[in-house]
């Protein structure tokens, strides 16, 4: 129930701040900020405190698209700014707060939040940097802890494969993030087994599948050739593997798509620029 409640502070938030900008503007609230407003709150913790998640997205929209000039116009997904901003700004509220999750039915359908000291429950890309990776099958099935829209992949994979057979999702975008994730991940697990984890955890655990399909995907932020966006996805999983591997930072998603996001118009012109070479020397 207390996700319940973070999902529907994040449209109250999000709505007032974007009436605000569009009365100031006298432009007109688009659909976009119901996407930033479910997306947010799937990649924060269960008990991160409501008026950090809130500020998180205000900074999300205020500096990842308002200062831009609104919906169309910003370069980076506003959920990832706010996500990030709070990743590097409450660090250890962002790589603490998990709940491990309810057993048994209903769930946590009678409970508003895990009591006592359950919320040190680690995410499966934290259990493995510690030496105690995560049952693989339970990171599939969702029985884990973790971000609320990361813990299950089946359903990611389900509704993420729906929006791309549907084409609301750019199929080659997942596509690309996952195969450039899995072939290094492969790589690196080869070389240092104990180090660095295998291909299928790295897939099902952490930010990696719901990002790729829901993330990656945002039409605004990515490239719009298609050449561009096989770019794109293969830049993305990349680096989420390197950062995840190399870093300190357990989950390296949200700052390869901020990245990237970056040089979406510059592959773009790239492209484009091979395009019409080639189309000159025909």
């Amino acid at each position: 129930w207390r996700s319940l409640a973070l999902v529907i502070m994040s449209y109250v938030v999000g709505i007032i701040i974007e009436l605000g900008f569009a009365i100031g503007n006298k432009e007109e609230v688009t659909e976009g900020m119901f996407v930033t407003c479910i997306l947010y709150p799937m990649t924060l913790p269960p008990t991160i405190p409501f008026w950090m998640a809130g500020v998180g997205l205000a900074v999300g929209i205020i500096l990842g698209k308002e200062v831009f000039g609104g919906t169309g116009r910003n370069i980076f997904n506003p959920a990832i700014v706010g996500r990030v901003f709070l990743a590097v700004t409450f660090p250890v509220h962002m790589a603490s707060m998990w709940v491990a999750p309810f057993g048994g039915f209903p769930g946590g359908l009678v409970h508003w939040i895990k009591c006592g000291d359950a919320v040190s429950a680690a995410s499966p890309l934290i259990d493995f940097k510690n030496g105690a990776p995560s049952c693989i099958i339970d990171m599939f099935t969702g029985a884990t802890s973790g971000s609320l829209g990361e813990t299950s992949a089946i359903i990611i994979i389900i509704f993420g494969t729906f929006l791309a057979l549907t084409g609301v999702a750019n199929w080659r975008l997942p596509l690309s993030t996952i195969v450039s994730a899995m072939a290094l991940a492969a790589i690196m697990h080869g070389f240092n087994p104990e180090t660095f984890a295998s291909p299928l955890y790295h897939l099902v655990g952490g930010g990696l599948l719901f990002g790729a399909f829901y993330m990656v995907t945002d039409p605004v932020t990515c490239p719009f050739t298609n050449a561009g966006k096989w770019v794109y996805g293969f830049m993305i999983g990349a680096i989420t593997i390197v950062i995840r591997n190399l870093s300190g930072f357990p989950e390296g998603m949200m700052f390869a798509i901020l990245l990237m996001n970056m040089f979406a118009a510059v592959i773009d012109d790239a492209v484009l620029a091979v395009k019409f070479r080639k189309a000159g020397d025909s």
